[in-house]
């Protein structure tokens, strides 16, 4: 049985990823890597260093795998496509056959994420020129975070953000994990670059959606991206505050309303919206 590696094991994709994997190929033919290993034993595979700042590492912690998968690292743009290489280089000397790359969706152009997505792109790129057997998956946007800020919405009474009715092709981490952990292990999707995402929704049609499954009655209010900006700088800071003002406002502009690819990828269709929320209307 072919080993798979699944990087940045210890956050919350990659975790995902790793048991999404070892319900394909069972535990023992999965390997975790991390920057602290220490922080995913719990997952029940072997883990092994893995800090793309370490090249010299990432080839002795690759070694005996057949495919790996790069999840997108969170350093700043200029910093990702160095840290990156790092493992695709990795990967080629260690005698690693497949890479599968996590890149994301987006404004290539014109918003203050498009530098992170340009340099997703570069590393796309890189993945396509390493000389391994490749495929690419660009994750739509997470929906967790808009429901974890569930008590944040009820005390506003609003989903306010400048996506204005533009449609977001939304995600979860564990529909992207059944993807991920198809195209890991089956060679029909070698060199292909697929769109991972669900039924594309309104910022008015999430708030039904929430209003569904928490009983609340929100309400979706429009902003300009200019009053968005300010308004997340002034709750998380001018790096991350910017950046989620420009993710939204890609979504304003249509970044994020893309073909899905997902049945491909993952050999079923994406989990509906309606199933997603049912649970908490149930529970």
């Amino acid at each position: 049985m072919k080993k798979i590696a699944v990087t940045a094991a210890s956050g919350q994709l990659g975790s995902e990823i790793v048991k999404a994997a070892i319900d394909e190929v069972g535990a023992e033919n999965v390997v975790g890597l991390a920057r602290t290993p220490a922080k995913a034993e719990s997952l029940g595979v072997e883990i092994r260093p893995g800090d793309y700042a370490s090249r010299r590492d990432l080839e002795r912690s690759l070694q005996g795998i057949d495919a790996v998968l790069l999840v997108s690292g969170m350093d700043a743009p200029d910093k990702r496509i160095p840290l990156h290489r790092n493992v695709i280089q990795a990967a080629k000397d260690a005698g690693v056959k497949r890479i599968v790359y996590t890149s994301i969706q987006g404004a290539e152009q014109h918003t203050a994420f498009s530098p992170v997505v340009q340099s997703n792109r570069q590393t796309e790129e890189d993945v396509r020129n390493s000389g391994l057997e490749w495929v690419i998956g660009r994750n739509g946007i997470y929906i967790e975070p808009d429901v974890e800020y569930i008590e944040t919405y009820k005390e506003r009474g609003e989903i306010a953000n400048c996506a204005g009715e533009g449609l977001c092709g939304y995600t979860t981490r564990g529909e992207l994990a059944a993807a991920y952990a198809r195209m890991l292990t089956e060679p029909k999707h070698n060199g292909e670059t697929y769109n991972l995402h669900g039924e594309a929704i309104t910022q008015a049609a999430l708030a039904d959606y929430l209003n569904q499954a928490f009983g609340t009655d929100l309400k979706y209010r429009e902003m300009s991206v200019a009053e968005y900006r300010d308004e997340r700088v002034g709750e998380l800071g001018e790096f991350l505050g910017t950046i989620i003002a420009g993710i939204y406002e890609g979504i304003r502009n249509g970044a994020c309303n893309n073909e899905s690819h997902f049945e491909k990828a993952a050999g079923r269709p994406h989990q509906s919206w309606q199933d997603y929320f049912r649970p908490a209307t149930d529970g």
